[in-house]
């Protein structure tokens, strides 16, 4: 018998996405959520929310991924997924579903997915007539040395406007 994987399905822009069911704490609606913006910090990071008692930073996949921005919907979701150091909501165009995938059907990416932002794929899940990249949360996350400064929203000295 194969092993089965269950993962999270979401959609960020056109691209079906999907994480570990594991690393998902909860998904979480926007009604009723105050998110407090934080200046000068990247461009992605939308603001931090109280999360009964925590203090949880909302990160924008869309930025992040450098997609355009997009006004929020009665579909847009925050997945709240555990990281190396505590908690992060990711804001998502749409959450699917739970998919149970077999081990079999997740395989390697191919050698030509090679843009900017595949240092964060870490497989490719078929699931039916579909194809999901499951995510590196961790690498989502992680800012890595060298990024470019002005993927900050706030402006700089010198900066003119």
């Amino acid at each position: 018998m194969e092993d089965i994987n269950q993962f999270v399905i979401f959609k960020v822009g056109t691209e079906e996405y999907a994480v570990p069911i594991l690393k998902v704490n909860e998904i979480i609606r926007l009604k009723g959520i105050r998110i407090t913006e934080v200046p000068n910090t990247k461009k992605y990071v939308v603001g931090i929310m109280n999360l009964r008692g925590e203090v949880i930073p909302i990160m924008d996949l869309r930025m992040k991924f450098r997609m355009p921005k997009k006004k929020m919907d009665d579909d847009t979701r925050i997945m709240i997924v555990n990281i190396q150091d505590g908690s992060i909501g990711f804001l998502v165009d749409s959450v699917s579903e739970v998919a149970r995938i077999p081990s079999g059907d997740i395989i390697d990416p191919p050698e030509e997915v090679s843009d900017v932002d595949s240092k964060y794929i870490t497989k490719i899940a078929k699931y039916d007539d579909r194809v999901f990249i499951i995510l590196d949360v961790d690498m989502v996350v992680s800012d890595k040395p060298g990024e470019p400064d002005e993927m900050k929203s706030g402006k700089g000295e010198g900066d003119i406007g």
